[in-house]
């Protein structure tokens, strides 16, 4: 019966109103599918890319996706609409009228005047194919052409849902956004990880020291580095704000072509003054864990709804769990005497003083029910510098938060206030002549605060389940491999 009420509603259609209609721009289907038009329908115009053609006798259907959600809108034409360059993954735009569907699971179509292929697609020689599901291991492969596949334009939007509710946690906490530099002469984390910047053009160095009257190596006299972490110029920052954030690139030079690595990925970092203990930096962070991706839950159930159901099927009860959970505390010696316990299951042997392994990190979450772990109080020479000594000649006050399945997602410490301290741990290490700045915030003014670091790739992949990282960027970056 719907067909029949279809086919004279499309015969109408072109009779009647493709002399009198009158177009107005192009609405995206976000807002398409939510909208309710009257009986006789309204004009509409429609631009996006085929996902799927139906030709029969006297109709054609097709489903027209344009990137703004998972939805697609069916578009009804004739069959002389349909010519050789129209095939799946064509662009194409067109003109017709919004009407109620007579199609049961959907409540709009487009009764389609016009037609329009914008952009041919060579549908045998396009590497995705329609109604297929494709692995990530293969989307990965055609880093230019995966934002058309479902699942990668959905990561996509929840992508962007993501960092408007991260930086609505914080504007909402009153902390103030800083865009610190994405070139530095710092080594933050002192790992020595670092990609140095130098002109292309060796030419440029000659005309400079020519200009200077004196000869220079460095295109900034001192050697420069791709940023590894924006806190160090965070604390500058907090010195005055008191509260401050940074949602930025950084940059590691590591061989590491694990799950969990990238050469270029986004960190959020913050740095926080007047706290007293590592607690009032963990606080921050369980809320930071908890706001954003509650708002994420709310704002992308169709694209979410797709991962927990194809890519990491049970995983909504993993997030769910995080939500509702106050996550665990524990000491490094702790967490190692745990270890010890089971450490005939680990290949690396664990030992005080010696880092967490991958394995532990997961051990220690399966331990704590798969809940959130911050492990804290950890031996000095494994955290950088700038932590606080807790006056036991052996622990610094910094911490991490281990979450399910990824491990670490947050490093943080109490930096080290105390001139007198963080002077002597400098002249040791052979940097004071380096971090003259940084005493300074020391001698003027200086207050207790602390801070943290999130890989917010890492948080994706906690949020979503996605086992490799490389999936929860656009343009991953790593040992051997730059495209784009």
């Amino acid at each position: 019966m719907w067909f029949w009420r279809l086919k004279t509603s499309l015969s109408a259609s072109f009779r009647h109103i493709r002399k009198c209609t009158t177009y107005t721009k192009a609405r995206r289907i976000w807002e398409i599918i939510s909208s309710k038009p009257p009986e006789n329908g309204v004009p509409l115009k429609l631009q996006g890319w085929v996902r799927s053609i139906r030709s029969q006798k006297e109709v054609l259907f097709l489903h027209l996706n344009d990137g703004s959600c998972l939805a697609n809108l069916q578009v009804v034409g004739t069959p002389d609409m349909g010519n050789s360059d129209l095939s799946f993954g064509s662009a194409v735009h067109v003109e017709g009228r919004l009407l109620p569907s007579a199609h049961p699971g959907q409540e709009v179509e487009l009764h389609a005047d016009r037609l329009e292929v914008i952009g041919p697609c060579n549908a045998k020689e396009f590497p995705f194919k329609a109604k297929k599901r494709h692995t990530m291991e293969y989307s990965r492969q055609f880093p230019h052409l995966r934002a058309r596949t479902n699942s990668f334009a959905a990561l996509l939007r929840i992508r962007s849902q993501a960092t408007n509710a991260i930086h609505k946690f914080f504007q909402d906490q009153g902390y103030v956004e800083v865009h610190t530099p994405v070139i530095s002469s710092n080594d933050c984390e002192g790992a020595g990880e670092l990609f140095q910047v130098e002109p292309a053009n060796s030419t440029v160095l000659k005309e400079i020291s020519e200009d200077s009257g004196k000869e220079t190596k460095h295109f900034f006299d001192v050697p420069a580095f791709l940023t590894v972490s924006g806190q160090l110029q965070l604390e500058v920052m907090a010195s005055a704000l008191s509260r401050v954030y940074v949602f930025g690139p950084t940059f590691r030079a590591e061989k590491s072509l694990g799950r969990r690595h990238l050469s270029e990925f986004y960190m959020v970092e913050a740095e926080l003054a007047f706290t007293q203990t590592q607690e009032d930096v963990m606080e921050v962070i369980e809320m930071m864990v908890k706001q954003p991706t509650e708002q994420i839950l709310a704002s992308c159930p169709d694209d979410l709804h797709l991962f927990y159901k194809f890519v990491s099927p049970g995983h909504r009860e993993v997030v769910e769990k995080i939500l509702t959970s106050k996550f665990i505390r524990m000491t490094y010696t702790e967490a190692i005497d745990i270890l010890r316990k089971h450490s005939e299951n680990f290949k690396f042997r664990p030992e005080w003083g010696h880092d967490l392994q991958k394995e532990h990190e997961r051990h220690l979450v399966r331990h704590c029910g798969s809940v959130p772990v911050f492990v804290t109080d950890f031996p000095r020479d494994l955290k950088p510098f700038y932590a606080r000594d807790n006056g036991d000649d052996k622990t610094v006050a910094a911490f991490d938060l281990l979450v399910p399945e990824v491990g670490e997602l947050f490093g943080g410490s109490l930096r080290e206030e105390r001139l007198e301290t963080l002077q002597d741990r400098l002249d040791r290490l052979g940097l004071s002549s380096s971090y003259q700045w940084y005493l300074d915030l020391r001698r003027y003014g200086s207050v207790p605060h602390g801070g943290f670091g999130m890989g917010f790739e890492r948080y994706l992949q906690c949020i979503l389940g996605v086992p490799h990282i490389r999936d929860v960027i656009p343009f991953p970056r790593f040992p051997h491999s730059c495209k784009m």
